[in-house]
């Protein structure tokens, strides 16, 4: 698990994540686990297309999960 990923849904986190915050969360989880802090050049590519692919799956999974007691998300 990595622990330095922060719960981005309401109610653990106040009004919507932002852009940043999901980014963040996704270069952590690839730097979990490619263990990479930073790529070599070769591996930059890699790097950070793994990155954008996990912030999209992550805006997706956000936008889609109903949380009970919350209130109803507004289409955008």
């Amino acid at each position: 698990m990595c622990r330095s990923i922060k719960t981005l849904r309401p109610p653990v986190l106040p009004g919507e994540a932002t852009e940043d915050d999901i980014r963040a969360a996704a270069l952590q989880y690839v730097r979990k686990v490619s263990g990479f802090r930073a790529p070599a050049a070769h591996n930059r590519e890699v790097f950070d297309r793994a990155v954008e692919q996990i912030a999209a799956a992550t805006a997706e999974l956000l936008d889609d999960l109903e949380v009970r007691g919350a209130p109803a998300r507004r289409a955008g």
